[in-house]
């Protein structure tokens, strides 16, 4: 109260001077006196009221990011052997997530991970990001195949576009499908011998890095989700299994395609091969020094979110047929 019981006091005495009004003629020091004391009441309510909105802003910025981490929620450093660390720059000023998605989820089946990209970025792509995290976190458990739960997520974001063109989401257009709402997804599989499994719906392809770094795959993607309908047989890739010390990659496409003032792209795999030059390194090391790259080539100017994800296997090496017992070196008969 004390912002606004200032000006108070300083309204009340020159209301007083007004009412009462001195039995001499107002001298020049007087009349500056009751203009300083109006001149504090205004600018004591303004000040007032702009305490009272600050408060105010500070405590739905709370709120909001509190409601943000719920639903993107942070990854656990480990997870089954793996090492993992992710992170998102968010072209909506003050907001901590947009339209890109990660999870990574440890099942019987091994652990599993979606990346994905709703069309458009910022707050309004946030309910298709809550659709597809909420349908993946139950299906990764459910399905035993990976192509079960794509199909369980592409139900749901099926769903979830039907129910917005009956709520009038997409006013003023002729087809509720010409609004080309889609999502492009990732799905990845981690066996526990670090066989790799994947399908991709129109995203971009991970990087490998460790003896080198390149893409996990070349293949032509499926469509994204929300397109076109899934077809009957799903092309499951399978990768050369995940080793010791190499790591993946995950990115966005708003990593591969942010452009600098003079319209260039961020070389993002020429990044990468320069810092897997110095060895292998963390995961929130490697997330840390692309956003910084990512930034310093943008100017701090990110266009497009911005998600990554990267893991690392930490699981010990292995005989060369998986499954067998390594062979213990056979211990020298000792002379005592």
């Amino acid at each position: 109260m004390l912002p606004l019981g200032v000006p108070i006091a300083c309204g009340a005495a020159a209301l007083l001077w007004r009412v009462v009004p001195p039995s001499h003629p107002e001298s020049l020091s007087e009349r500056f006196v009751e203009g300083s004391l109006l001149a504090t009441v205004g600018a004591g309510l303004v000040l007032g009221v702009r305490c009272e909105l600050g408060h105010e802003l500070g405590r739905v910025r709370a709120v909001a990011h509190a409601a943000q981490r719920v639903l993107l929620r942070p990854l656990p450093a480990r997870l089954d052997g793996l090492m993992i660390a992710a992170g998102q720059l968010s072209a909506t000023r003050d907001a901590a997530i947009g339209g890109d998605l990660y999870e990574a989820v440890a099942t019987p089946y091994g652990v599993r991970i979606v990346m994905g990209d709703v069309r458009g970025h910022g707050l309004p792509a946030i309910d298709a990001v809550a659709v597809v995290l909420g349908s993946f976190r139950e299906a990764a458990h459910d399905e035993p195949e990976l192509a079960g739960v794509l199909r369980r997520l592409d139900r749901s974001v099926q769903r979830y576009l039907r129910e917005r063109a009956r709520d009038g989401a997409f006013a003023g257009e002729p087809d509720a499908q010409s609004a080309e709402e889609f999502v492009t997804v990732l799905l990845l599989e981690i066996g526990t011998d670090g066989s790799l499994s994947t399908l991709n719906c129109g995203h971009p392809w991970p990087y490998r890095l460790g003896e080198g770094v390149r893409q996990l795959a070349y293949d032509e993607p499926l469509p994204p989700l929300g397109l076109f309908p899934l077809p009957a047989e799903l092309p499951l890739y399978r990768a050369e299994r995940l080793l010791p010390g190499e790591a993946l990659f995950l990115h966005t496409d708003g990593a591969a395609e942010a452009r600098n003032a003079d319209g260039d792209f961020f070389a993002l795999e020429a990044f990468l091969t320069r810092m897997n030059l110095d060895g292998p390194l963390a995961p929130a090391a490697v997330v840390a020094s692309v956003h910084g790259e990512l930034l310093r080539h943008t100017g701090g100017r990110i266009a497009d979110d911005v998600a990554l994800l990267v893991l690392r296997s930490d699981r010990p090496r292995v005989s060369a047929q998986y499954g067998e017992e390594p062979r213990r070196p056979r211990r020298e008969p000792s002379n005592h």
